[in-house]
């Protein structure tokens, strides 16, 4: 018999059982909630523990009298817009279900679905900006889609009221490492269950369920009917449908790990080996074969070695080396057309084949796709400005978006004779494209102050014949700069007139 058999786990409800328990948290909550006139903020991403942290919120205030039921209590959710489109369409819902209730009961609460700025979301980013499928050392989806718009939310209520309690359901028994945060934070704690925030001032954060075990949270959603009015039994058929053996065992044996292990987030994300909860989902069900085409783009983009498909230059144009190799930098412009094309394609598949509830579904927004065009013509001098024509390619659809710029003179006609007139040489097209940009955007500027470092910056970024001699530029300038901090300059002299990336270095 394994020890897992021989040793009950611990539940928060041992002492005095569930219902005293709860009520006791609840009378607790009030007590919190009457003791001052801070504003609250419910963090709720529609899974089983802030479900569970909103629910007793909502009923601590229903339970109170209705005078007393003074200042709000906002429930924010962040919709990445590249979240699982089963738990997303659950989470929408569940906040019209839940705002519609509150105005119902005259409860102060207000329900609130936040989204990234524009120029932050994830395909503007990885189809605009070409940034590679985040990496455990370059995770530079976590701010922009997650942090960055709840933090603006609770920032702005401190903002108006001075501080703010913030209301989360996190729980010491979801890993080692949040147990160690959460503990840590006890030590530094200003009033009762009230722990510091060290990334937001004057917000206090107040965790009511940090206790509970994942068996204990899932016994409470199954005895207390959820108060808005959703069906806990249909969220216990999500994470049963996302778990790979399809059962949630919790009721028969509390000694089993419930089927709460299951874990939802953004469809695209390459920060995890592999997407069990999809996987599980296409699996256990029929008519969630849909999400096919979505779990094939996700595994499309998590390539352990992508180099191939980026440039040998980082963002800004230079050549940087990492054990002698350059360190790749963005997708190139014929792998971002390619992404682009791989979710629209993926986005008509899905409308075409999948239920009625997905047929008007938007793996990328309008508005994404105009921002990612904008990116291509005017910071990256795509003058061929191709998103409307592979927009309509997939869709066989007009691109719905206006023109881009009135006053862009250079087509995709243009560009494909110059590209001809390169002899196909991508890097010597690159250039001279970009200084043809450069160019016409000053040509009605009063000072033209900045052309030449424009320029400059043109060629430094375009003036090699290929990635060789790229990597050997880069090599013979670290080896030059090493040899003069050791106080050998000829190397130096001999390389600053016919290099202009050394050239740079060395008037900084």
């Amino acid at each position: 018999m394994s020890n897992r058999n021989q040793k009950r786990q611990r539940s928060a409800f041992d002492e005095y059982g569930l219902k005293k328990t709860v009520a006791m948290l609840v009378e607790e909550m009030q007590v919190l909630y009457l003791a001052d006139g801070i504003p609250w903020v419910v963090g709720y991403s529609g899974g089983k523990d802030s479900t569970a942290a909103l629910q007793l919120v909502w009923l601590a205030l229903s339970r109170l009298e209705s005078e007393k039921r003074s200042k709000p209590v906002h429930v924010i959710s962040t919709d990445t817009l590249v979240e699982n489109p089963v738990v997303a369409a659950w989470v929408t819902q569940s906040l019209e279900t839940m705002k519609s209730r509150a105005k119902r009961e005259t409860l102060p609460i207000h329900s609130h679905r936040l989204t990234p700025d524009i120029k932050d979301t994830f395909w503007v980013n990885l189809i605009g900006r070409g940034y590679p499928a985040p990496r455990p050392k370059f995770r530079w989806c976590t701010e922009r889609l997650k942090i960055n718009p709840s933090n603006a939310f609770i920032k702005n209520v401190v903002h108006e009221s001075g501080e703010a309690i913030l209301v989360l359901g996190t729980r010491k028994a979801e890993s080692a490492a949040r147990a160690r945060v959460m503990e840590k934070l006890e030590h530094r704690r200003v009033r009762e269950r009230l722990s510091p925030n060290a990334a937001l001032p004057n917000c206090l954060v107040f965790s009511p369920i940090e206790d509970w075990s994942n068996d204990d949270v899932w016994l409470f959603l199954m005895q207390f009917s959820n108060p808005w009015g959703y069906n806990n039994k249909d969220l216990l058929t999500i994470y049963q449908g996302a778990s790979p053996d399809g059962e949630c065992p919790l009721v028969v044996d509390t000694s089993t790990p419930s089927c709460g292990d299951s874990r939802f987030g953004c469809w695209v994300c390459t920060l995890v080996d592999k997407d069990k909860s999809m996987q599980a989902m296409i699996h256990n069900d029929d008519e969630k074969e849909w999400m096919l085409p979505l779990l094939e783009l996700r595994n499309a983009l998590d390539l352990q070695d992508d180099r191939q498909l980026r440039d040998f230059r980082r963002m800004s144009g230079l050549v940087q080396l990492y054990n002698d190799r350059p360190i790749h930098g963005p997708y190139t412009q014929s792998v971002r057309e390619m992404w682009l094309r791989r979710v629209l394609e993926a986005q008509a598949i899905v409308r075409r084949n999948g239920p009625p509830s997905v047929k008007e579904i938007e793996l990328i927004t309008l508005d994404e796709l105009q921002e990612i065009r904008k990116i291509w013509v005017f910071e990256k001098h795509e003058m061929e400005d191709y998103l409307p024509r592979i927009y309509e390619e997939v869709t066989g659809h007009s691109f719905p978006g206006g023109s881009v710029d009135d006053d862009l003179v250079f087509g995709s006609e243009e560009m494909r004779l110059l590209r001809k007139s390169c002899d196909d040489d991508q890097l010597h097209f690159e250039l001279i494209r970009e200084l043809l940009d450069v160019e016409w955007r000053y040509r009605t500027m009063a000072r033209r102050a900045r052309l030449f470092d424009d320029m400059d910056q043109a060629f430094q970024r375009g003036f090699y014949t290929e990635e060789e001699d790229a990597t050997d530029r880069a090599r013979r300038r670290r080896d030059a700069l090493e040899d003069a901090r050791k106080g050998k300059y000829e190397q130096l002299s001999l390389l600053h007139d016919s290099d202009p990336e050394l050239s740079q270095d060395t008037t900084h």
